[in-house]
């Protein structure tokens, strides 16, 4: 008979096991969007949620090093792309597979009405403004308020886990 899992406290051990527990998290992808020098800057995201109906707002972990950290601040727009299945190639290019500045000529893009590329055929596109940075740990919680939305017609969400797509 196996025995239960030991519960980690030693922080070493609690930061790989918080890792693991976490891989163990199913989540979808979506890709955000914000507004760089010159050019549209966007990343890969799974640490994203919907935070309120009143007002419509969703919640987006952004790791203070990455390149899209430094385009967000109170009051710029950005758009959120829920991938759908059959687009782990725009996961994986702006997951790091391809570089920054050839990341937005994998997938169809058209712009929305503040100029920010959308993606199309994706699950579903927010046009959000950002209301609130709280850094936190090497991470910065975005709250951005929905300002607009578009659907597709299939539900058929990218989901990611455990470091594969589902």
């Amino acid at each position: 008979m196996a025995s239960a899992p030991q519960l980690m406290a030693d922080p070493a051990d609690v930061a790989t096991g918080f890792r693991g527990a976490m891989r163990r998290l199913a989540s979808g992808v979506a890709i955000i969007v914000g507004r760089g020098d010159g050019a549209p800057v966007g990343m890969a995201a799974t640490s994203i949620t919907s935070l309120t109906m009143d007002p419509p707002a969703v919640l987006v972990c952004v790791n203070q090093t990455a390149g899209l950290h430094a385009c967000l601040s109170p009051g710029c727009p950005i758009s959120v792309n829920l991938l759908s299945r059959h687009q782990r190639d725009v996961s994986a290019a702006f997951g790091g597979a391809v570089a920054r500045e050839e990341r937005f000529s994998v997938g169809q893009w058209t712009e929305d009405a503040q100029g920010l590329p959308m993606l199309e055929d994706a699950q579903a596109n927010l046009a959000c403004t950002i209301d609130s940075i709280t850094p936190y740990g090497s991470h910065s919680i975005v709250v951005a308020r929905v300002n607009a939305v578009r659907l597709s017609d299939a539900v058929e969400p990218l989901i990611y886990q455990d470091g594969a797509y589902l």
